[in-house]
């Protein structure tokens, strides 16, 4: 194996790309061959719920996300903030987070975090309601 690896991201299967979520979900984690952490590129389309009113959270990992373009509106447990392109936000475990694109430019955000052996993210139905500014699916 070599010192280092570069991969194109748009190069790596995008797990959304036959599904009704919009959005890209692209794990760069095993085309790079990291040993140590997670990187997932995440593309949110203008006016879409790429987590379709769900939330998530870890019971071990922190993530960070970094923003590179656009605006998206997240919610952290109870709290809901605006966050825009040059703005990183680190999640501490066991909060639950989700997020949505309820404005007009394409988001592209980049979720990071401590590679794990095992799945380590519990699903939350229903964790916020539907945003009319935001569809829940690409149809």
């Amino acid at each position: 194996m070599s010192n280092y690896k570069i991969v194109k991201a748009d190069n790596v299967f995008d797990h959304y790309a036959d599904s009704d979520v919009p959005g890209e979900f692209r794990r760069l984690t095993p085309e790079l061959d990291s040993e140590q952490l997670a990187i997932t590129l995440i593309r949110i389309p203008a006016h879409c719920d790429f987590e379709q009113s769900t939330g998530h959270y870890h019971n071990e990992i922190e993530e960070i996300y970094i923003i590179t373009k656009g605006e998206l509106t997240m919610r952290f447990d109870d709290s809901i903030e605006k966050v825009g392109a040059g703005s990183v936000v680190r999640v501490a475990p066991k909060t639950t987070r989700s997020h949505r694109n309820e404005g007009d430019k394409l988001v592209e955000m980049w979720a990071i975090s401590k590679k794990l052996d095992h799945r380590d993210a519990t699903k939350v139905d229903g964790f916020w309601p539907p945003s009319d500014l935001a569809k829940q699916t690409k149809s």
